[in-house]
């Protein structure tokens, strides 16, 4: 678009649930253009600034919707996650968040939502284990460091923060959407081959994708 109109206003009025779920796809668009294999310096500075405004204020929106500090750090976080993910690409939760969105009548942020940890501590753990000298950890573990505000933070003390704000959210598991364990052979197959998988920091196998969605459950 040639012009657009971002005002926090409109947002005053949005319920909890709703916040809640754009909100945090805001927060896992920051979190998967900042750690993709096509992350790069220019989109770093929009990913850092987002991830600070999404994460001083997206539980405060939740709480209050009419908090005009946080409702404005919002937008600006949701704005430039778009930013983002429009020239650095995304990661693991978009790519399972294709299919399931396909398959399933659910708004795309709930799924996202409930997939991000799930995802961040799978990407973590798989870093570790394959590709220990891998960027992306050091990236998770400054994403950790802006989460927490400690400045000895590591990736997965980022993850334990994510777990915690999903539970003060209210997040839903993906069983509330129809998701049933015999569908997730089907819904991996399709997700491996997503666009947005391609971008994932690490390569994760079968087993680990099946075992993230049984986990999303």
């Amino acid at each position: 678009p040639e012009l657009v109109v971002v005002d926090p206003e409109l947002t005053y009025s949005m319920p909890q649930a709703v916040t809640a779920s754009t909100g945090l796809d805001a927060l896992t668009q920051l979190m998967e253009a900042f750690v993709t294999l096509r992350a790069n310096p220019l989109i770093d500075g929009i990913c850092r600034e987002g991830l600070v405004r999404a994460t001083r204020s997206l539980k405060a929106a939740y709480e209050d919707g009419s908090n005009t500090s946080a409702r404005e750090d919002m937008a600006m976080a949701s704005l430039f996650s778009g930013l983002a993910l429009a020239n650095a690409g995304l990661g693991a939760v978009h790519g399972f968040a294709a299919p399931l969105g396909g398959e399933f009548d659910a708004p795309h942020g709930v799924i996202c939502a409930r997939l991000l940890p799930i995802v961040m501590e799978t990407n973590v753990r798989a870093l570790h284990e394959r590709e220990p000298q891998s960027k992306a950890i050091m990236r998770y573990d400054e994403i950790a460091r802006i989460l927490t505000g400690n400045s000895d933070a590591v990736a997965q003390d980022g993850v334990t923060w994510i777990q915690e704000l999903c539970q003060k959210l209210k997040v839903p598991g993906l069983s509330s959407i129809g998701l049933k364990q015999e569908a997730i052979p089907d819904i991996v197959e399709k997700a491996r081959r997503a666009s947005s998988m391609k971008g994932n920091p690490v390569e994760l196998t079968m087993e680990e994708l099946s075992l993230i969605l049984k986990n999303s459950l």
